[in-house]
């Protein structure tokens, strides 16, 4: 199932953006601040980019019927593979999210880039769930727990900045 979405961080240019969300210590306030019952975060410097990686366990805000699958809580490992910014200073990141213990994931690109009078954030990806039958019922759940997820920490940093 494809995901896509797009946010604005007005007033901020691209580099304040990636430099806010490549700051592990915002990364571990937005896990507070999205009710993570345990979470890790690490940054990983990389030339002129850099990896993220966080792990964190939540409420599994999913219906009843995707609960039976997962419990109540789920543990999601989310990475991001931030490049150098481009010759026009946009960035790019490969992006993972998984569900651990469980076969949903996401796969997709993120992109920073300037607009709308300050960055404009994109996530092109697909979201896999691969349960024999039931697997297509359950990506648009996957999907809306991504898209909740990713809201919350934009409008979160958008506070930061």
């Amino acid at each position: 199932m494809k995901l896509t979405e797009q946010f604005s961080y007005s007033g901020a240019d691209v580099e304040a953006v990636y430099a806010l969300i490549t700051d592990q210590a915002f990364r571990i306030e937005s896990c507070e601040n999205q009710g993570a019952h345990e979470f890790d975060v690490t940054v990983e410097q990389v030339g002129d980019g850099a990896t993220v990686t966080v792990i964190r366990t939540q409420d599994a805000d999913m219906p009843d019927f995707v609960k039976k699958l997962t419990g109540s809580t789920v543990k999601v490992k989310q990475t991001e593979v931030w490049a150098a910014p481009d010759s026009e200073g946009n960035r790019t990141a490969d992006v993972k999210v998984s569900i651990i213990g469980q076969p949903a994931e996401m796969t997709g690109k993120a992109k920073l880039f300037p607009g709308g009078g300050g960055t404009e954030f994109s996530l092109d990806g697909d979201v896999k769930v691969s349960i024999p039958f039931i697997g297509k019922k359950i990506e648009p759940e996957v999907a809306k727990a991504i898209r909740s997820s990713l809201r919350e920490e934009v409008e979160y940093g958008q506070t930061k900045l």
